[in-house]
């Protein structure tokens, strides 16, 4: 298993319209497409929104194979393209981890 780290940098003003539409819309529609959500957070300090999440898969390949699904999926694309022109920009970068653990991981049982 490797886990994938997302953090989306999101304009102060549009924190709550993007907050409702990743729990309403994409929340539900990665769900949809097999994604495991673990985790999600917000960090907001010195004037900056950032959005995190933390995704569970078996491999790389079902990681980028679940994304690519996601990405066409058109129902997606008009929801983005609909809370875009209703609110702007949703999203001012986005970093992206794959996490893959050591040997001595929690993350992968017995670890001490």
């Amino acid at each position: 298993m490797i886990n994938q780290l997302r953090i989306y940098e999101v304009p102060p003003g549009n924190r709550g319209p993007f907050l409702d539409r990743f729990r309403d819309h994409a929340a539900r529609l990665m769900g949809a497409h097999g994604f495991r959500i673990q985790a999600m957070w917000t960090d907001e300090r010195e004037g900056r929104v950032r959005f995190v999440y933390l995704l569970a898969w078996a491999d790389e390949a079902e990681m980028g194979d679940k994304w690519a699904a996601f990405m066409a999926d058109d129902e997606w694309t008009r929801i983005k393209a609909e809370t875009s022109a209703q609110h702007g920009e949703f999203v001012l970068g986005i970093e992206d981890m794959v996490l893959i653990p050591t040997d001595f991981s929690a993350a992968i049982g017995d670890a001490t």
